[in-house]
């Protein structure tokens, strides 16, 4: 919160904004967020369950063996302080350690997409300054489709948990995902990035 809102302040003093308004919206803003996020927590535990192969929740679960290690006094320090290590010396010749980090402990459903959008950027970023506009275009892209991920798994969450006379949830019945299988998804992936260079290069008419 502390670092969303130094960013907002920074983004209202450039449109001229007046930082009391922004701090009143600031705490309107994470009240009412936290009532709604509780519920969809709730939503989500109920339809799946954290941890589970639909909600792996790979931070969530990193941080509990963190924290349980801490705690139990079980932690592996001897692997935290080689992968410290190994973290120092990736930024010594010069590579994002994070990225790095990241690709080791999510899972490799998940690294192949972010994998896929790195080579779509690097692409573009050797094209100069027209290269940095499509780049641009890409971020908001990437960014919008963050959100509607977001908003569709709460739908998909809510297909769950609503029951039919058959005995199944309403998301088991439509099962899109086992109707398609492995290469519906696949095709449905290669016209995700389809649409994200079409729309990225699309130049606006005048």
């Amino acid at each position: 919160m502390a670092g969303d809102i130094s960013q907002d302040l920074k983004t209202g003093y450039i449109v001229g904004a007046t930082p009391k308004n922004q701090q009143l919206g600031e705490l309107i803003g994470g009240v009412v967020s936290a009532f709604a996020i509780g519920g969809i927590m709730y939503l989500l535990d109920a339809a799946w369950g954290f941890g589970s192969k639909e909600l792996p929740a790979p931070q969530a679960t990193l941080m509990k063996l963190v924290v349980e290690g801490v705690m139990g006094g079980s932690l592996p320090w001897a692997l935290v302080l080689t992968g410290a290590g190994i973290a120092i010396a990736i930024e010594i010749i010069g590579i994002p350690v994070l990225p790095v980090a990241i690709g080791l402990y999510l899972p490799i459903h998940l690294s192949a997409p972010i994998f896929a959008g790195g080579l779509l950027r690097a692409f573009f970023d050797r094209k100069g300054e027209e290269g940095a506009k499509i780049t641009e275009k890409g971020i908001l892209y990437g960014s919008g489709m963050i959100a509607g991920e977001g908003l569709i798994g709460i739908l998909l969450a809510l297909f769950a948990v609503i029951p039919l006379a058959n005995g199944k949830s309403l998301l088991e019945a439509i099962d899109l995902g086992g109707k398609l299988g492995n290469f519906g998804g696949l095709a449905f992936f290669i016209l995700l990035l389809g649409s994200f260079v079409f729309f990225t290069t699309k130049k606006n008419k005048k």
